[in-house]
Parts: structure tokens; C-alpha cells; sequence
């Protein structure tokens, strides 16, 4: 159950058959995103669990999520406009809906990353759940 948007990188997908063009993707994916405001970037918003350094500004506006987001680590950028396009515009409902393993693996993303970023994606998954939850 995935917005749009991340039917659209599914489909982006299945056009780029090796991985170096799938990782190119994800990292100009994070290129286009807007960079969060510095004054964001506090402890409250920072997602423990991360090798990199990850910021996550979620809000919640007439009852639908979105979240803005910051690494300093190309990749990890990448995953966060990822995930932006997983879940932003979602209702709280649909977010906790949402298998996001199952949604990062039809991006083969599952198998392609190391455990240090594994672990981040996870961590990030449950902040963004854990904010659904609370709202």
C-alpha cells in the first residue's frame, strides 16, 4: 500500500538492471530533495541507530503525514527522499499500514545494503511509525 510517488521509483526501477544505476538513483534522489533548515536539526529530530548523522522533521497537517529530512551521507539522503516518497501524504492510518520492508524490498534494497545501513533504514522506518502512532 504505497503512495504513488513510490510506485513511481518502483517502476524507475525496473528499467536500471544493476545495481551501481539503482544506487545512482537513490543518490540523486537525495540531490533533488530540499536540504532541511539547520534550525531543524536538533536532538529531538535526530534518529539514533544511524551510522551517518540523520535528522528527521516530521509533521502532520489535516490528518496526513509528511517529513522532511538530512544526512550528511549521500546515500542515507537517498533513502530518506526514498522513504519521503514511501509515506508523505499518507494518513496516519495508511502509514502504520504500510510494510515498509516489503516496500524497500521490491526496490532490492533489502539485499544491497550493508548491515550499518540497514539498521539506519530500520531506524528511520520507526521513527516515522512511531510518530504516526503518537498523532
Amino acid at each position: 500500500m504505497a503512495s504513488e510517488s513510490f510506485e513511481e521509483i518502483v517502476e524507475d526501477f525496473e528499467f536500471l538492471e544493476d545495481w551501481e544505476d539503482r544506487y545512482r538513483y537513490v543518490i540523486d534522489q537525495g540531490k533533488e530533495m530540499p536540504p532541511l533548515d539547520d534550525a531543524l536539526k536538533v536532538p529531538a529530530t535526530k534518529v539514533d541507530g544511524c551510522a551517518s548523522q540523520v535528522w528527521l522533521h516530521p509533521t502532520i497537517d489535516g490528518g496526513r503525514m509528511y517529513f522532511d529530512g538530512e544526512s550528511d551521507a549521500m546515500i542515507v539522503r537517498g533513502l530518506i527522499a526514498v522513504l519521503r516518497r514511501l509515506y508523505n501524504g499518507l494518513t496516519l492510518k495508511e502509514v502504520l499500514a504500510v510494510d515498509a520492508r516489503v516496500e524497500m524490498g521490491r526496490l532490492g534494497l533489502n539485499d544491497h545494503l550493508s548491515a550499518q545501513r540497514s539498521n539506519g533504514l530500520r531506524a528511520m522506518i520507526e521513527r516515522v511509525r512511531s510518530v504516526a502512532q503518537a498523532g
